[in-house]
């Protein structure tokens, strides 16, 4: 077993190279269940992307079990990709050597349980499944569905010994309830066991199975069977109750052919996905990232070639079904070696013939038929189940854990996903394996014999080979991205231009956006995405044209209404902006798959509508929106701006004691804010707790020790409380450190002059008038600086162009004019023929 371990790990050690954080957004990065500061009985109530089962929105996903291991993961390694992507090697490693273990039951101890176990370890398929992380969910459910599975048995070998027996159902009920809360396909392991019980412990053939059920000889068998119905309807019922008794609703793009007007349409094409399904199962060749949208074209016609493919499909599964429940002569008896009289095997399998079985507690023994004899290599060991019950149980577990994919029973928000084929891939693999064997047993000569062998390590080779190159896929997102252009062009090239734009290749961003919108151009995201990318490079026309365009395909798409109303707001376009912004508060979140993130964009709307209106003087309007912010936030919201401008708001309608309090909430939300030490130092000076007031300013200073800002606040307030030269000290550091940013360098020079530094206050009078050449109190101060120091012509040019430029300033003429005047007295020429009004 140890060999099977290392094998599966070894095939799939590649997938430990994909450091980047490949499918790790809503399901980790984005999920607040993940958080400490969480509660962790929060994700027995949410989905598996952190929302509400409850929510109209929400996919209904309950894993329970597979986002505690995400949080477990969390806590120990963060959100480093290496670590989990280790874990889902060693869940791998550990089902498949569960499977191999299985596969013992079936093939006996002989090479074809070892090409079992190494066709399941090397698939494709399960590349996503491993190396995406969130494909956790399947491998996790896959391991306690074999450990069900596994216990099931040891019940059935158990009958004799009640408590031990008793035991092993609860431990299999257990499995297959934790099997469904790491994914809901798990549930499917309880019709499995049913099937196990019937053809490959019992042995029987259909219709030995309704003989006895006719004459009522198999009381035991129906219990178990009813007891296994009975725990499958507790949980499935269990679970539409706790998900709210509404089932999901998916986008269109999701599954389109379940949003087809045609009937025939959503026949031809959801009959021919499970085709495609077996056809990825048999020649993995072409996988993708995501299947979504159109990579699967909708069948709409009886014309289309593609429902030959669904035809044979169903010929082939009707010929595979009809040879395994052929009927046996009624001598037929146990495949394998021979049994020892009337003494049932160690692993449960008895050898009775089927229809004695029910007569009596002990029957007797038939020497197999030839025709259907598989040798093995030992002599000792229980017999095997028969050829054809082992094909009916290989295809029970092909079919039936993928049924809930099949939109049978409801739509599934996807078009194909590979990963869900993880647990139905064990019915593949020992289909494979028992149609391999049965070939080999029917070849006379040992060379065809040595052949089928060959072939079987051929392809064993070629699935592993596929593997490998598949997981250089997987190894970051851009390869993982490119490799889809070929299935799915939309959605892969919208991903590309994701991960090329966090590279900073924005030309290489802009095209793969633009291609994306080629084949697809109603895609709301990438509209979206285009428009962030040349909001961010300040093309803020075309960025608008894309927002609304996304707007326009997707009216509840709050983050594109909150980038065009900042992009409104900075062009001036005040009333378009808070016109923009209220639109968006007014979005409800329901029916919205992510409401987290929406509520996020509707509390920044909110929080820049709140601003918008403080800044020019509707202080209460200001608040109200503000507080309409906190009602609707999210939990991973960061607030701390939020309070911070709501304190400023009460400070300017002078209500000091909500303002303390909004500030005390910014700096609860996050201590080291910053702003907030400077808004709450200037609230404590206000109300003479200078000493206090002092603490915040220092501590900004030490939170961020290059913020000239922080140095100018500080100085303020020890200008305020007459320290001049202290305050002098850090407006020069202010200045120092910010010395490009006009406001800091102005406010600088004023402090400086009001310190009695002259000097130094000309000097930064001079840097803030050459940051603003033409800005008229720039000049007007440089002037009047210039003229207390002495320096009257320079004073004089300086006066008249901030006249040139703001004619009607009353004190820079009247500044003028008391110039001119003691240039006269000095006898010094003046220049009044420059401007009429002086």
């Amino acid at each position: 077993m140890a060999l099977f371990l290392v094998l599966s790990s070894s095939i799939s050690i590649c997938s430990l190279l994909v450091t980047s954080s490949t499918d790790m957004g809503r399901a980790i990065k984005a999920n607040q269940d993940l958080l400490p500061e969480t509660p962790w009985t929060n994700i027995f109530y949410n989905d598996f992307w952190g929302t509400l089962l409850t929510h109209s929105g929400s996919h209904k996903s309950f894993r329970p079990l597979c986002t505690l291991s995400f949080r477990l993961n969390s806590a120990f390694g963060g959100l480093d990709p290496w670590s989990y992507h280790l874990v889902n090697v060693l869940l791998h490693s550990a089902v498949t050597g569960l499977f191999t273990n299985f596969s013992r039951i079936l093939f006996g101890e002989g090479y074809w349980t070892f090409i079992a176990g190494l066709l399941f370890a090397a698939h494709p398929i399960h590349t996503e499944a491993v190396a995406g992380i969130v494909g956790r969910a399947d491998v996790g459910a896959g391991l306690f569905f074999l450990l069900s599975l596994m216990c099931y048995i040891k019940h059935c070998g158990s009958r004799g010994r009640s408590l031990r027996s008793w035991a092993w159902l609860l431990g299999s009920f257990t499995c297959a309830a934790f099997s469904m809360l790491w994914k809901e396909q798990g549930v499917t392991v309880l019709a499995v066991s049913a099937v196990y019980d019937v053809f490959i412990n019992r042995r029987l053939k259909v219709y030995q199975l309704i003989s006895m059920i006719y004459k009522r000889q198999v009381t035991s068998l129906l219990l178990r069977v009813g007891l296994l119905a009975a725990w499958g309807a507790t949980l499935l019922g269990l679970r539409l109750y706790w998900m709210g008794n509404k089932p999901p609703s998916f986008s269109k793009s999701d599954n389109p052919a379940a949003d087809a007007d045609s009937l025939l349409t959503r026949t031809f094409t959801f009959h021919y996905l499970p085709a495609l399904n077996v056809w990825l199962l048999l020649c993995p060749d072409t996988l993708s990232f995501d299947w979504s949208m159109d990579a699967v074209p909708l069948i709409s016609s009886v014309g289309d070639w593609r429902n030959l493919h669904t035809l044979l499909f169903i010929v082939g599964l009707l010929l595979l079904i009809s040879t395994s429940l052929k009927v046996a002569p009624k001598d037929q008896a146990c495949n394998g070696k021979a049994a020892l009289n009337d003494k049932q095997n160690t692993n449960g399998h008895s050898c009775h013939s089927a229809l004695e079985y029910g007569n009596s507690e002990h029957g007797f023994y038939f020497r197999p038929r030839t025709d259907n004899l598989i040798m093995n290599e030992s002599i000792q060991g229980p017999p095997l189940p028969l050829t054809e019950n082992t094909a009916i149980f290989s295809l029970t577990l092909l079919i039936v854990p993928f049924l809930p994919a099949t939109n049978l029973f409801f739509y599934v928000g996807f078009v194909i996903a590979e990963r869900i084929l993880y647990i139905p891939s064990m019915g593949f693999c020992l289909l494979v394996t028992v149609s391999l064997r049965a070939l080999s047993v029917r070849m006379k000569k040992k060379a065809f014999k040595n052949l089928v062998l060959s072939a079987a390590a051929a392809l064993v080779v070629l699935y592993g080979l596929r593997t490998i190159v598949r997981n250089r896929d997987w190894h970051d997102e851009e390869m993982l991205y490119r490799s889809g252009i070929k299935v799915n062009p939309a959605k892969a090239w919208g991903n590309l231009g994701n991960v090329l734009k966090s590279q900073g290749k924005v030309l290489e961003a802009e095209k793969a956006y633009r291609n994306a919108l080629y084949y697809r151009s109603n895609m709301a995201d990438m509209l979206y995405n285009l428009g962030l990318l040349l909001q961010e490079n300040e093309r803020f026309s075309e960025a608008l044209h894309y927002y609304k365009l996304a707007i326009g395909c997707r009216p509840t798409l709050a983050s594109a209404y909150l980038n065009t109303g900042i992009i409104l707001m900075n062009q001036g376009r005040l009333e378009e902006a808070k016109k923009t912004f209220v639109i968006c508060a007014d979005i409800s979140d329901e029916n919205l798959k992510d409401p987290h993130t929406h509520r996020s964009s509707v509390t920044s709307c909110l929080y820049n509508l709140g601003k918008l209106l403080h800044e020019q003087g509707q202080h209460e309007d200001a608040l109200v929106a503000y507080k309409e912010a906190i009602q609707k936030m999210p939990k991973q919201f960061a607030p701390q701006s939020l309070y911070n401008m709501m304190g400023e708001a009460y400070m300017r309608l002078n209500k000091l004691a909500e303002a303390e309090h909004c500030y005390l909430e910014s700096l609860r939300s996050k201590p080291d804010h910053i702003p907030a030490h400077l808004t709450y130092g200037k609230l404590l000076a206000l109300t003479d707790r200078k000493e206090e007031a002092e603490k915040y300013f220092v501590r900004s200073i030490q939170l961020d020790p290059a913020k000239g800002n922080c140095y100018m606040h500080y100085g303020q307030f020890l200008l305020e409380d007459s320290r001049l030269l202290e305050a002098a000290q850090m407006a020069e550091k202010a200045a120092q450190l910010e010395s490009t940013e006009f406001d800091v360098v102005f406010n600088a020079a004023h402090m400086l002059r009001q310190a009695g530094l002259n000097e130094a206050a000309e000097k930064h009078y001079g840097l803030a008038a050459g940051l603003r050449p033409n800005y008229p109190a720039a000049l007007m101060n440089l002037g009047a600086i210039l003229h207390l120091n002495g320096k009257l012509h320079q004073a004089e040019a300086n006066y008249l162009r901030a006249l040139q430029l703001k004619p009607d300033d009353s004190i820079t003429q009247s500044n003028l004019r008391k110039l001119w005047n003691i240039m006269e007295k000095q006898g010094l020429s003046v220049q009044k023929n420059r401007n009429g009004k002086t």
